[in-house]
């Protein structure tokens, strides 16, 4: 029986108190552009999809959805049908500007997942200035149920386990040849940790943080080069105090061969799913616990 496959993270949807200030951030320092406006909620995209990021006007700020996309396999309707099976609740609906129709549900932690098969291009969404990332990389976020958690997404949507650290505290996982698309942590609550944008090389690292001294927004850690994935990483609040992480070298995933590619910063070759102590392989004190922020 083929099985649901999710293959990427496609967007994410903030609910804030001011929009304006974040639709600011997403354009003039991250480099987005506005796709479009409707009934007051915006969506911008740093390439060819319709959107990557929305912002929602709303009385609290949170992450309201993560969309992701399946593999196309499936129709929406034997995909709502495989998850009642696993007594998974969920809602066929219309979806939303660039998304013509999706599945609405609450993973275990109870976070709300919209799934797709298919989104609208757009001609407008490389951006020429700011740091124009290459894509929206990967979501970290505390659940205090991580292991009900891990398993869902694993058996449910077809991610792979990659890695953790410490004692089952961060478990990463991926439904492509990213070392990670999902960072949950163990914890006693459950918010979203950070998330993540992927940059082309060290240099654009390097420019990046030109561009959000240039508006004014210092770095909290990094860069440094993680233990798990070895991206080389650095951390910044967006104007809403939500942690956005740039990195780039992450490792790449051969799932049929459960290893990593070979890379000169390797210490384990072949380098397969491990457990690690501590976050940098270089050895950099965080000069702040991002744990707590």
């Amino acid at each position: 029986m083929t099985k649901i496959k999710v293959f990427r993270l496609a967007y994410a949807d903030f609910m804030t108190k001011n929009p304006e200030d974040m639709i600011n951030y997403y354009t003039n320092v991250m480099g987005y552009r506005v796709t479009e406006k409707t009934a007051g909620i915006t969506y911008l995209s740093n390439g060819l999809d319709h959107h990557n990021i929305i912002i929602t006007p709303a009385e609290k700020t949170a992450i309201r959805s993560y969309g992701y996309q399946l593999d196309g396999k499936l129709s929406l309707e034997e995909v709502q049908e495989q998850l009642q099976l696993q007594g998974i609740a969920s809602k066929l609906r219309k979806g939303k500007p660039g998304i013509a129709t999706l599945i609405e549900l609450n993973d275990p932690a109870g976070n709300i997942i919209e799934l797709f098969t298919d989104m609208e291009h757009s001609a407008v969404g490389y951006g020429s200035s700011g740091i124009v990332p290459l894509k929206l990389g990967h979501i970290a976020f505390y659940a205090d149920n991580h292991k009900e958690v891990v398993q869902f997404y694993q058996e449910s949507l077809g991610f792979w386990f990659t890695d953790q650290i410490g004692e089952d505290f961060c478990n990463f996982l991926t439904c492509n040849s990213d070392h990670h698309v999902l960072n949950i942590v163990a914890s006693n609550e459950t918010r979203m940790h950070h998330i993540a944008f992927q940059l082309k090389d060290a240099s654009h690292q390097c420019n990046s943080s030109d561009v959000l001294a240039k508006h004014g927004r210092p770095i909290l850690w990094g860069p440094s080069r993680h233990t798990a994935g070895h991206n080389i990483a650095s951390y910044h609040h967006d104007p809403d105090g939500n942690i956005i992480e740039l990195y780039t070298d992450l490792d790449v995933f051969i799932p049929e061969l459960g290893m990593f590619e070979p890379r000169p910063w390797h210490k384990y070759l072949p380098l397969k799913p491990r457990v690690w102590e501590g976050l940098s392989s270089w050895g950099t004190e965080f000069e702040v616990d991002l744990a707590k922020v």
